[in-house]
């Protein structure tokens, strides 16, 4: 997944430092999205947060789902996309409604989410292109997803709890080292210092840049930023990743 046309080479310390508020909490609820008109089929999606925060949508899964249905709407054919801290599934649920996929894709998260995850995935009667795993930061890898060798992952709004920071970087790493020409498509929204901290220590170990998207002077001004991770070896091969 490596193109020419990518933004330059991401840089941690020209972030500003400011702190961004959290979003307020919503009830219980299920509605439909259809990425600024990017669905012809709006999303139905349950939230809940009875389970963790992760039953809600949060603003980077709207900027990573729509560059996804903007820019690779249709290469994914012959791609193995697993979905990273998916909550309620709205990112990957989003590729699999609105992209040409050839391979069944996987949304995963901790066993709270489990049951959410397969309940939207029913709502949008995706059940034969979208399955729902547990996958724990920081655990080794499961057999089924190291038989999957996912090469595109998608990860939304994974950047908030701190000490959850290394057991992420855990699993992008070690999901780079079984497939090392997989590309991480990742979207966060800055909310904390500690966001800064994390992303240094990314770009120790990965190659990331930041990706275009027309949208970026709209949602930059809201602290949110979207990149693509690749293995360090595939700098060495080109610095660019696709939009």
């Amino acid at each position: 997944m490596l193109a020419e046309d990518a933004a330059p080479p991401f840089e941690a310390l020209d972030i500003d430092l400011d702190l961004a508020p959290l979003p307020a909490m919503k009830a219980a609820g299920t509605a439909n999205f259809d990425f600024s008109g990017l669905l012809s089929q709006p999303l139905r999606l349950h939230e809940d947060l009875a389970n963790g925060c992760g039953g809600q949508t949060w603003p980077a899964g709207f900027v990573l789902g729509k560059h996804m249905l903007r820019y690779h709407h249709s290469d994914l054919q012959d791609a193995r996309i697993l979905e990273l801290g998916a909550g309620g599934g709205l990112v990957g649920l989003a590729v699999a409604r609105g992209c040409t996929i050839g391979h069944p894709l996987y949304v995963t998260d901790q066993i709270e989410m489990f049951d959410l995850m397969g309940k939207n995935i029913g709502l949008n009667g995706l059940e034969a292109k979208v399955k729902a795993a547990i996958l724990n930061w920081g655990d080794a890898l499961s057999q089924e997803i190291i038989d999957f060798k996912p090469n595109v992952i998608l990860a939304a709004d994974c950047v908030y709890f701190e000490p959850a920071f290394p057991l992420l970087l855990a699993t992008m790493t070690d999901l780079l080292a079984l497939c090392p020409s997989a590309t991480i498509y990742f979207c966060f929204k800055k909310r904390r210092r500690a966001d800064m901290h994390f992303l240094k220590k990314a770009q120790k170990k990965f190659n990331v840049v930041e990706l275009v998207d027309e949208d970026r002077p709209v949602f930059s001004r809201e602290g949110l930023f979207l990149f693509g991770i690749t293995a360090k070896a595939q700098a060495s091969q080109s610095q660019k990743v696709t939009p």
